[in-house]
């Protein structure tokens, strides 16, 4: 990442706390998909664009406790605040870096899972990410990655606040890609990676001034998850 958008985040996560809940509808979808026993017991975990801490320190106090447990952002600040939260809450065994995806440190090969959560479309170079994803994982491991899938309402409603001149943003990000599920996909594949689940939820009516109202119901109908808000792809390394 550039100088500047680093500081960019940097301020940015200063001006937010720690997802103590850790009960978002990404987060969520995650929990249902994830493998506990296969990809975190007794395994080399890591979760890159760690934010905050959050997550991290959620799955350091699950049940399935894995052997090393690595949370990295590219944002000191936010490094900062999780191993702050993990010291407060207690949790050990917790180890943090700071690490860019663009061009990561970490050795090849060396994990047997990767999670990374609404990280890629905040990056500069989104595709090099997953590459990286890819060159980390042992072959066996697998990716669990959450985006943003703008194919649907959302993204018309992105298009029509561009033309307004009030372009959208996701909590007032620096970086906001405009992300399609498909194209995630297709990056995932050609970086690799063998996808096992694609899955999404969240469907919203956008009302310009009002909150997203979500239906809920629409969740339930799969062949629609191509154009739900909250994606997940998990996949693995051959």
């Amino acid at each position: 990442m550039s100088d500047a958008s680093r500081l960019a985040y940097d301020a940015w996560h200063d001006r937010h706390d720690v997802d103590r809940d850790v009960d978002t509808p990404w987060h969520r979808l995650l929990f249902a998909h994830l493998d506990g026993a296969r990809d975190l017991a007794g395994r080399r975990v890591l979760e890159i664009a760690c934010g905050r801490g959050g997550l991290a320190c959620r799955l350091a106090r699950g049940v399935h406790s894995p052997a090393h447990l690595h949370a990295a952002d590219f944002s000191a600040s936010a490094v900062a605040k999780g191993r702050a939260h993990a010291r407060e809450a207690g949790v050990r065994g917790l180890r943090w870096s700071v690490n860019d995806l663009h061009a990561c440190g970490i050795q090849t090969g060396s994990f047997d899972t990767v999670i990374s959560c609404e990280s890629i479309e905040h990056l500069e170079r989104p595709r090099v990410a997953c590459e990286e994803f890819a060159r980390i994982l042992k072959p066996g491991g697998r990716l669990y990655l959450t985006t943003p899938n703008y194919l649907g309402p959302l993204g018309l409603y992105r298009a029509y606040a561009r033309v307004k001149g009030t372009p959208y943003t996701e909590g007032g990000q620096p970086i906001n890609r405009f992300m399609v599920l498909p194209r995630t996909c297709a990056w995932i594949r050609r970086a690799g990676l063998r996808i096992r689940t694609v899955d999404a939820v969240g469907h919203y009516v956008p009302w310009p001034g009002r909150p997203l109202q979500g239906i809920s119901w629409l969740d339930s109908w799969r062949q629609l998850r191509w154009f739900a808000l909250h994606s997940l792809v998990v996949a693995e390394k051959p």
